[in-house]
């Protein structure tokens, strides 16, 4: 690893923006993450403020930059304000622009439409001098400032570096094969890999072997010379694509997120001392009557299972006779309730206990009933 001349980053997260020749109230987004959007990032790590990266960026600049594209994802437009209270420059330059309403002055606000990509996934390849790739891995590792992808609306979903140098740092020939060292990995065991070749963007620098470049290649003006104000180079980009897979370019590897079983679910139990004494006491609280219809409460109707299993207290409970409290029960399981169900007291609720307590008297069979029954169930 003394040798290591390459850093991965990886560049994922809900919402990502990477600006290219945008201005005014259009704001596009590039397919993938700019050579300024991640030099910014990086200065943002050291706590560099923009007037002050001028100096960074010379040496950053030098770093050869390559991203792949593991999941492009979708193109999303929002919708923004800017310059409330504050004001815009006008096209100018000569002052805030304001616009006049019943003989009074208003500064004007400006609306302006962004596009994001969403759901997107990079990796992000740097390559350059050893001394200045580790520099960079360490402030990555440990920002001063918190990174964002593009926008500071953007923050990654994933570290942009794990901190562990041997899997953050390589050595590679090119950028090509260091972004096919990389395991294409899937969110989750059944997310199948891609199909379709990886889309890469790779810089090109001239070189002995090609002093010139290839007529594919497109122009990006995203080299930061200074990020206060805002002064752009142009460099070539060339878009090359890998296939991953079982003996492709790529290598597929295990998934990021591996499925957690939920929490236990509390669940009452009916033998717990503490329990008994809850119900008791809540019964006594209810005057031994049915909250519901006021006849006498044979048993007790949980409004919440948050605290089931012994550590009820005797607003968890409800005093309810048999009746109303097979209705409850049926119209909770109807709704597939959870931990909160139904408080029987809930003037909401009863309509629908009343029309469940009439099917129960209607429909259920004398013969098969497991219970005692109510005088009014007799029928």
């Amino acid at each position: 690893m003394t040798g290591a001349n390459t850093l991965f980053l990886r560049v994922e997260g809900a919402l990502q923006a990477w600006g290219h020749n945008s201005k005014f109230v259009i704001r596009r987004t590039m397919p993938a993450p700019t050579k300024s959007g991640i030099l910014g990032m990086i200065c943002c790590a050291r706590g560099l403020p923009r007037v002050e990266a001028r100096g960074y960026l010379r040496r950053l600049n030098a770093l050869c930059m390559g991203v792949r594209t593991d999941r492009a994802g979708l193109r999303w437009w929002d919708y923004h304000t800017v310059g409330a209270r504050v004001g815009m420059l006008r096209a100018d330059g000569k002052g805030v622009k304001r616009t006049k309403r019943s003989g009074k002055s208003f500064i004007e606000t400006l609306v302006t439409r962004r596009e994001y990509l969403c759901d997107a996934s990079f990796l992000v390849a740097l390559q350059g001098d050893n001394g200045l790739v580790r520099e960079v891995h360490r402030s990555l590792a440990a920002p001063e400032w918190p990174v964002c992808l593009g926008r500071r609306s953007c923050p990654p979903s994933l570290p942009v570096v794990s901190g562990n140098q041997s899997m953050d740092l390589g050595e590679f020939p090119d950028l090509r094969s260091a972004l096919c060292s990389q395991a294409w990995r899937p969110r989750h065991r059944r997310e199948p890999f891609p199909r379709a070749p990886l889309l890469c963007f790779t810089e090109w620098r001239p070189s002995q072997e090609q002093p010139f470049a290839p007529p594919d290649a497109d122009v990006w003006y995203d080299v930061p010379v200074s990020l206060e104000p805002p002064v752009h180079r142009p460099r070539l980009v060339q878009e090359i694509h890998v296939k991953a897979g079982t003996g492709k370019d790529v290598p597929v590897g295990s998934p990021r997120q591996h499925h957690t079983p939920p929490p236990p679910r509390p669940r009452a139990d009916y033998r717990n001392a503490g329990y008994m004494r809850k119900r008791a006491q809540r019964i006594e609280q209810d005057q031994h009557l049915c909250v519901f219809c006021k006849t006498p409460a044979t048993t007790v109707q949980h409004v919440t299972y948050r605290r089931a299993g012994g550590d009820e207290e005797t607003e968890d409970l409800r005093s309810l006779c048999r009746l109303c409290h097979d209705a409850v029960t049926m119209v909770e399981y109807g709704l597939g309730m959870g931990l909160d169900r139904i408080n029987p007291e809930d003037p909401c609720w009863r309509e629908r206990i009343i029309a469940t307590r009439e099917k129960i008297i209607r429909y259920r069979s004398l013969a098969t009933r497991r219970r005692r029954l109510a005088a009014e169930e007799v029928v």
